[in-house]
């Protein structure tokens, strides 16, 4: 323990930062470090930008803050008419949060509120995967796949029901089809033990964040769990929290596959790490049952207050502006390729995968059977303690339930340009060399 008043979770002391630029930071000491995964995959426009700064300042002048049930205000309708727009009129209602896991527990409790308001009370149960990761309050804990956050906290959260996601890189291309199948006929197998009538929703990231390496959907799944919904009266969930506001090339990633869920979370990007902003979407016909029922019985303080949604419609405007899509999906591609060749140079590298500026690594001590490292040799916080000392950032976890496997995550600022993802590749490859000589030790 340091002498600090600040605790958060265990592990070393920390370097006190100095400031950023674009898609690097400094300490006091002055060490320079390539932000590779945006904070925690949430600094989507970098560091030190003026126009963000610049937006912040001007509502500070009109007004910082006013409460939800007193005044409308012009940032939090025009931010979310924006969002409505960006899902092409998809999802027509918008409620505002400070972060994630908010926007998760909002999600929950509207989804529990439309069935009450149908007179469908028995509903009372969630699906979500195991592995998979959605907040740390109870609610949204309760939601999430990942065996050490949960255990202290199992007997008093309302857990869902838990079943798996697909795995694509255990599975052969040839057999993806089948395995999808698969998952899909477990997933009604445990919908039909509990009872159809008794959920209130199936909830799932469409592309893995934190507890699995960015580890992949498609399609057919997506269809699947969309049919499986609507067979059983449910809703869909998407959790968009990481992936969403252009990390994986769309402004949602479930735009890639097509399917629309009835209610989409998301945070992370949308304030860029300017300002603590979320928002659940949601389908009107949800929101109009609740509101007919006497209105949502939910919200937080600073819930759509102004600052906060000024600043995530200047994000949403910057993405716009500077075209950032287009390059999420070049530099997205110059990512891939560079980690291939890593991957090439290291059999221990198992497996890279991901979308747009969002990527994994796995680390296997078996390339052939795919087989995880002993957990007691910690290669996803030393991998990540090698390029920090390189002087690059990365997003580290355990991919098998958070009990043992390696991954890390590569998802630098969408603003990141192609001579930084260079960068970025040479000291992740410094740091890489360094762990192969420990491994082969």
């Amino acid at each position: 323990m340091t002498n600090s008043p600040l605790f958060y979770q265990a592990g070393p002391a920390l370097p006190n930062v100095s400031h950023g630029q674009g898609v690097y930071l400094w300490d006091e000491n002055g060490k320079q470090y390539l932000d590779g995964c945006a904070g925690a995959i949430v600094c989507s426009l970098g560091h030190g930008r003026t126009d963000i700064r610049d937006a912040m300042t001007a509502q500070l002048d009109r007004v910082a803050f006013t409460y939800r049930t007193q005044f409308e205000n012009p940032p939090a309708v025009a931010l979310a008419t924006k969002l409505v727009e960006l899902t092409g009129g998809a999802l027509e209602k918008v409620f505002f949060v400070s972060s994630g896991s908010e926007a998760v527990e909002s999600a929950l409790k509207l989804a529990r509120q439309y069935f009450v308001a149908r007179g469908e009370s028995q509903r009372k149960r969630f699906v979500s995967l195991r592995p998979s990761y959605h907040g740390s309050t109870l609610g949204a804990l309760g939601l999430t796949g990942y065996q050490p956050l949960e255990a202290p906290f199992d007997d008093i959260t309302p857990a869902s029901i838990k079943v798996p996601g697909p795995d694509f890189y255990r599975r052969s291309e040839r057999d993806l089809g089948e395995h999808v199948r698969q998952i899909l006929d477990e997933t009604r197998a445990r919908i039909e033990a509990e009872g159809g009538d008794q959920i209130i929703a199936v909830a799932v990231e469409p592309v893995g964040g934190a507890s699995t390496g960015a580890r992949m959907v498609n399609k057919q799944y997506l269809e699947g769990l969309r049919s499986l919904c609507d067979e059983f009266g449910c809703l869909l969930i998407f959790d968009e929290v990481l992936t969403g506001v252009a990390r994986t090339g769309a402004w949602f990633a479930y735009q890639h596959w097509g399917v629309v869920p009835d209610i989409l979370t998301t945070a992370k990007g949308l304030g860029a790490g300017y300002y603590p902003v979320g928002a659940m979407l949601a389908r009107e016909h949800i929101v109009e049952a609740v509101m007919a029922s006497g209105g949502f019985q939910h919200g937080h303080t600073y819930a759509g207050n102004p600052l906060a949604c000024a600043t995530g419609l200047a994000v949403l405007e910057a993405i716009e502006r500077e075209s950032l899509l287009d390059n999420v999906a070049a530099r997205g591609e110059q990512l891939q390729a560079g980690l291939k060749q890593l991957q090439a140079r290291y059999p221990w590298i198992g497996d890279v995968r991901g979308l747009g500026l969002l990527w994994g690594v796995e680390l296997v001590a078996d390339a052939e059977r795919k087989t995880p490292f002993p957990a007691s040799a910690n290669l996803f916080s030393r991998v990540t303690a090698l390029a920090k000392e390189e002087g690059l950032l990365i997003y580290p976890r355990r991919t098998l339930n958070g009990l043992e496997g390696d991954h890390f995550l590569i998802s630098p600022p969408l603003t990141i340009a192609a001579d930084e993802v260079d960068v970025l590749l040479e000291r992740l490859g410094h740091a890489l060399e360094r762990l192969d000589r420990e491994v082969n030790a």
